[in-house]
């Protein structure tokens, strides 16, 4: 009866044991198949095929988003805060102030802009210290994997160095003095409760979800379309997944 307790316990250990490197077995599987396999790659290449794919997607939404209209004209143009719509609907109804709505929408998005050309040296940073185990985990992950490290690397100091662009672009606009004499109006008018939202974090906010949706949109095109693939690096990494 003791030996069959003995036994028992021995295969629970086992199994524990077992599933407790699963994870680490994973990783050297997959390692072994990409850099041993039909078409071997060495760690380099395997590393510096995703530097390559994240640099141009970098640099495609960098270049797009920090030009004229960039935000403005594109799906990721910066909206009116929620908060902020309630004080608009009621103060485009006073003298001076009918076209609100559109002046703000302007004035944030040229301040998105002028932040995101502040950008590329955050991300370049990030880039570079990309491992050669980041780069197995990131190839054999999800369609915006890359996008995904970028962004939890990046994110930060991205928001940290936009901020005061984005204030200043705003107050070049006169954006911020704008919207206080909107929100100094609209708490004038009866009946309606005080309100102070502010635009800085929204824009910023805002501006960093374009740059990353638009690095996804690359990476999700390497990944699943050969055509997307234009150095023979990237065909090699991104090919050996295929």
């Amino acid at each position: 009866m003791k030996s069959l307790k003995y036994i028992f316990i021995l295969f629970a250990f086992f199994s524990i044991s077992t599933a407790s490197t699963a994870q680490f077995g994973n990783l050297l599987d997959k390692a072994k198949k990409v850099v041993k396999g039909e078409n071997p790659l060495s760690k380099d290449e395997v590393a510096n095929g995703l530097k390559q794919a994240l640099d141009q997607g970098i640099e495609q939404a960098v270049d797009k988003l920090s030009a004229e209209d960039g935000y403005l004209k594109s799906q990721y143009m910066v909206e009116i805060p929620s908060e902020a719509k309630k004080v608009i609907s009621k103060v485009k109804m006073v003298p001076g102030f009918n076209n609100v709505e559109k002046e703000l929408i302007l004035k944030m998005n040229r301040a998105a802009e002028s932040a995101a050309k502040k950008a590329t040296p955050i991300f370049v940073d990030a880039v570079k210290a990309i491992t050669f185990e980041d780069a197995m985990n990131i190839l054999g992950g999800k369609q915006d994997a890359a996008t995904m490290y970028l962004k939890d690397k990046s994110y930060k100091s991205l928001y940290d160095t936009f901020m005061p662009v984005i204030q200043s672009a705003l107050d070049e606009v006169n954006a911020r003095e704008y919207w206080r004499s909107v929100v100094k109006a609209y708490n004038k008018l009866p009946f309606v409760k005080d309100v102070n939202p502010e635009l800085d974090d929204h824009v910023n906010s805002k501006a960093l979800v374009g740059l990353f949706s638009l690095i996804a949109k690359k990476e999700e095109g390497i990944r699943g379309n050969v055509d997307q693939r234009n150095t023979d690096l990237l065909r090699k990494v991104f090919g050996s997944r295929d």
